[in-house]
């Protein structure tokens, strides 16, 4: 009995060098986090400081809403979102189930390898291209922003999915055509249900990148009243020049939406790139 407990004890021994360094790392976050929510519950004359504010101004967040137009913003970013993250899922997994399925050819091999190498492509060199290019094609809009992130997340998307959708045994398929299946109908009964941690993961990072994504609403978007939560509060800035708590109040409420889906969706996240890249 007491054998047990020791080794129960060794097995679960505390690593308090490993518990000290995640403490220390995570102060990098917490204080500036914590700066953050006080300035903006300051007046302009205490900014700068990290002590509590004298009185708590929560009309700062309402001033700051009113400024950036926030639920006109709010309402673009998460058209925005969530119809990359639906069109996303719709075409970069089928994508990457017919080169997983097809990795053995040539053709689909060079497929994956060149999706891959564009995610080693620096942006600044794609950049004005890209949006000359969507100029030329009138998709300097809503519409061509969602486009874009579908196929600049395709590389990302491909290397975490094809992973472990050869993982999943090609039995399953063959027992599908032998009923009369066809590929398409095996992808999405068969194969996409499967996918659903990887494909968890896929529309996660994809809401992130869409939600807090500065650069490719500023190149593409020319209407004004498309604009984002990030590009309206870039719009603003200099309003904002010696206000620092309305507009650190203006980023707490574009941070807050996106923060609680990943605070909720964390564990599917690194379960699914785990496995994508594990498998």
């Amino acid at each position: 009995m007491n054998a047990n407990v020791t080794k129960f004890r060794k097995d679960h021994t505390i690593n308090w060098w490993l518990t000290a360094a995640i403490a220390v790392l995570s102060l990098t976050v917490l204080i500036p986090l914590y700066f953050t929510i006080v300035t903006a519950l300051k007046t302009p004359a205490e900014a700068g400081t990290f002590s509590l504010p004298s009185s708590w101004r929560w009309q700062n967040f309402a001033d700051a809403s009113a400024k950036v137009n926030y639920p006109l913003a709010a309402l673009n970013s998460a058209i925005i979102t969530v119809a990359a993250v639906v069109l996303t899922l719709l075409t970069n997994t089928f994508v990457a189930y017919a080169i997983a399925r097809n990795m053995d050819k040539k053709f689909f091999k060079f497929l994956y390898y060149f999706f891959i190498a564009a995610m080693f492509v620096p942006f600044p060199v794609v950049m004005l291209p890209m949006a000359k290019q969507m100029g030329f094609l009138h998709l300097d809009n809503q519409f061509g922003l969602i486009i874009l992130y579908m196929i600049l997340g395709l590389g990302t998307n491909l290397f975490i999915a094809t992973g472990f959708i050869r993982s999943i045994p090609v039995s399953l398929e063959e027992s599908a055509r032998i009923d009369g299946a066809s590929t398409w109908r095996i992808f999405w009964r068969i194969i996409f249900p499967l996918m659903s941690p990887i494909n968890a993961t896929i529309a996660i990072l994809t809401a992130l990148w869409a939600w807090n994504d500065f650069l490719l609403p500023l190149i593409i978007l020319t209407d004004q009243s498309n604009q984002t939560i990030p590009l309206a509060q870039y719009v603003f800035s200099s309003q904002f020049a010696t206000n620092y708590p309305m507009a650190f109040s203006s980023y707490l409420m574009a941070m807050a939406p996106i923060l609680i889906v990943y605070v909720i969706a964390q564990k599917w996240i690194i379960s699914g790139v785990m496995r994508g890249a594990l498998k």
